[in-house]
């Protein structure tokens, strides 16, 4: 396990901790406002002051190093702590999660729909109400991407539930909400069940192979070396849980649900631009059972290409900006899946790459969407045509991160997804193959929705209704653009960070294949 750095002696107060609670603070000051206008701008303002931090923490990371940075260890309680760190990987994502929350929370203050009926609570439908459920949210992201130990994670990844709730139902757009909030909170409820019953048995593992006691703490775990015997069912386990919040395939039904019916922008904006899925596989299933993921790399590898595949041409045949999105999202999560079972550097860079260029491109998107939405209502193409005439920025802006979906060379997706495939190519010819295929049908289903939506002629009736984007959504178009070609044309400094984390954890996968490799020379 590499070395940690306490945060006291680093910055001389616990700030990932400070990171976590000021969002929290901000949502209780904020659903308390009585008035309307100061309580969004508050929690504008709180949003921003929580992304300044997250920067600074970023900024403040010393590079070419794989250890685990603002280190904070406190309490022990039938085997877990307070412990949360960050390394050159999760240090990424701090920054682009309070990012996002940041453009939600100030696109919502114009497009929170109405309070629906006398008997729901004076703050639903409110956008006080609507900014308090969100930064909620963006606390428990944040919380789960500095864990460090298994029980605080899993409890961050059970609370990201509640206000992921309130959203859906609240403040979702369509006729099915509670519908796919239930079961959103099925999937990932039960997803969670059994990353909890893998974390007891992790747990139980260490204390028989050490004698210490139960221990959830990961610095303790992997140190320790849990037996192959004792890694199959927790990695079984976790893979579950973390695929069905992914989500993969076959445990994706959720999400074209969500995205459909759910809030246009918000939530929607974070599933398809928070891979903590993924991630969970990068920082605990991976480098806690190495003898299980290399067992069952094909299997996860198999996986990765049927979700990439099965989700691209059911986007292909997608006439809705929402649903389309939903089952690219399928398809760019197993992009993501065949980069980290590759299990060599090359491959984790790609994977660790696409979940960051995806947060990007797929949050960018969808905001498209709710631009399209607070216009014409749903954004199906049957109601589109020609908007380049009468939207020309918006035209703009959704080809330019489409094209850094497809991964043209110069934006952010390309070099990812180049990563993805060299990796996979390094394990096996036919997982670049399929990556490559991946590339070839977002190129098809994202130019179709296109020419299709924003060329051509357009619809009789869309000129009544249809506007440009207005001064609060070129800013938000405008940082994503920037994003886009910052990662595309500066991409060493992001690999830089990643690199020390992403080697480390290669030759932990790499020693167990040597030493798989001596004993069965031996035999």
């Amino acid at each position: 396990m590499p070395d940690e750095l306490l945060a006291v002696d680093q910055v001389g107060f616990p700030v990932l901790t400070l990171l976590l609670l000021f969002p929290v603070i901000a949502a209780v000051t904020v659903s308390f406002l009585r008035d309307a206008r100061l309580a969004t701008r508050v929690a504008i303002g709180a949003a921003a002051l929580e992304f300044l931090g997250t920067v600074a923490v970023a900024l403040a990371f010393e590079p070419g190093t794989s250890d685990i940075q603002f280190v904070e260890r406190v309490g022990d309680f039938l085997g877990a702590s307070w412990h949360i760190g960050v390394d050159g990987v999760s240090v990424l994502f701090l920054p682009l999660t309070a990012l996002l929350g940041l453009m939600v929370i100030a696109y919502a203050e114009h497009h929170v729909p109405a309070r629906r009926s006398e008997e729901d609570p004076p703050i639903v439908g409110t956008a006080r109400g609507y900014s308090a459920a969100m930064l909620l949210l963006e606390a428990t992201m944040l919380g789960a991407f500095v864990a460090l130990d298994l029980m605080v994670f899993w409890v961050f990844f059970v609370a990201e539930l509640i206000p992921s709730w309130f959203l859906i139902t609240r403040w979702g757009t369509g006729p099915q909400r509670r519908d796919a909030a239930r079961n959103y909170v099925g999937y990932v409820g039960v997803g969670a069940l059994l990353m909890l019953i893998g974390i007891i048995l992790t747990g139980r593992a260490y204390a028989d192979a050490t004698g210490d006691g139960v221990s959830y703490e990961l610095g303790r775990l992997i140190a320790a070396g849990l037996p192959p015997s004792s890694q199959t069912w927790p990695f079984v386990l976790f893979a579950l849980g973390l695929a069905a919040k992914a989500p993969l395939f076959p445990f994706h039904t959720w999400l074209p649900k969500v995205l459909d019916h759910g809030p246009v922008v918000g939530m929607s904006v974070f599933l398809v631009g928070v891979k903590l899925g993924t991630y969970g596989f990068f920082r605990f299933v991976i480098p806690l059972f190495p003898d299980s993921a290399l067992e069952w790399l094909w299997v996860m590898a198999v996986v990765g290409a049927v979700s990439v595949i099965y989700g691209s041409f059911l986007a292909l045949g997608q006439t809705n900006l929402r649903r389309l999105l939903a089952f690219a999202s399928v398809a760019h999560m197993g992009v993501v899946m065949l980069g980290l079972f590759s299990l060599n550097l090359d491959g984790f860079e790609g994977a660790v790459l696409q979940m960051v260029n995806l947060g990007i491109v797929g949050a960018g998107l969808f905001f498209i969407a709710g631009f399209l939405t607070a216009r014409i209502g749903q954004p199906e193409l049957g109601s589109l045509g020609g908007l380049v005439s009468s939207a020309p920025l918006m035209t703009t802006a959704f080809l330019l991160i489409a094209l850094a979906g497809i991964g043209l060379p110069g934006t952010n997706g390309f070099n990812g997804e180049h990563l993805v495939m060299l990796g996979g190519y390094r394990r096996s010819w036919w997982i670049a193959v399929v990556v490559g295929l991946g590339v070839l049908l977002t190129a098809a289903y994202s130019l179709s929705y296109f020419m299709r939506g924003f060329m051509g002629k357009p619809h009789e009736t869309l000129s009544e209704r249809i506007y440009d984007l207005t001064r609060g959504e070129r800013v938000i178009v405008a940082a994503l653009a920037a994003l886009i070609f910052w990662i595309g044309l500066g991409t060493s400094p992001f690999i830089h960070r990643m690199r020390p984390s992403l080697t480390w954890l290669e030759q932990r996968v790499e020693g167990v294949s040597t030493s798989i490799a001596g004993i069965e020379a031996r035999l």
